[in-house]
């Protein structure tokens, strides 16, 4: 059986792979270059999305997401000193795929939306790790605390499409949400401390 994240991610490619390429004419192809060069790409929130895990009663994990994040980025490869990600996750879209359990996610408990709506993500520096793989070090902001993170990216690839020059790519790290403030039943252990997040982006240019 497929685990959660496969499924999930699964239907990002999906949703993204129902357009398809074309063969481009030399006009085309030349838009394309200006286009590659143009700069950064503008996240797609419907198809995109900042999907998380994190530990339920020692026994097993629980899994949501945060829809419609928003950003824009640049990933140079031949020079990654270029790059940069800017993320915005708001904490009103969380979806966990109870509404009940959302509600409580959202109140002071847990990631206070109503005092700190917003999440972000800043990257600070990129190192090559492989062909199309980075390790991206950057700042997380959780309600109102900045700590760093390292993530680990892969690149998909970038190209003209229907839809315009798009790109895409996934990253993942883990981070413990105490050293953000939010301990609610640390304690207890029913909830644990580390969190993981899975972040799945397409974005596009013009």
């Amino acid at each position: 059986m497929k685990s959660a994240r496969t499924l999930a991610l699964v239907a990002v490619v999906a949703a993204g792979a129902a357009v398809p390429f074309f063969t481009a004419s030399a006009p085309a192809v030349a838009r394309a270059a200006d286009a590659a060069s143009a700069g950064a790409f503008k996240l797609d929130p419907v198809h995109s999305m900042v999907i998380f895990r994190v530990g339920h009663m020692g026994v097993s994990y629980t899994w949501g997401r945060f829809n419609e994040p928003t950003g824009d980025y640049l990933i140079d490869a031949a020079d990654p000193s270029k790059s940069n990600i800017n993320i915005t996750l708001s904490a009103e879209k969380i979806d966990t795929a109870s509404a009940g359990r959302d509600r409580h996610l959202k109140s002071p408990d847990f990631f206070n939306a109503g005092e700190f709506p917003s999440i972000t993500f800043k990257s600070k520096s990129f190192t090559k790790s492989g062909e199309k793989a980075f390790d991206v070090a950057g700042e997380l902001t959780l309600l109102g605390v900045t700590k760093p993170v390292t993530a680990k990216l892969t690149y998909i690839g970038e190209g003209q499409t229907k839809q315009g020059y798009k790109s895409g790519f996934e990253a993942e790290f883990t981070i413990k949400r105490s050293e953000f403030g939010m301990t609610k039943y640390l304690e207890e252990n029913a909830i644990g401390d580390e969190v993981t997040l899975f972040v799945s982006v397409e974005g596009a240019r013009g």
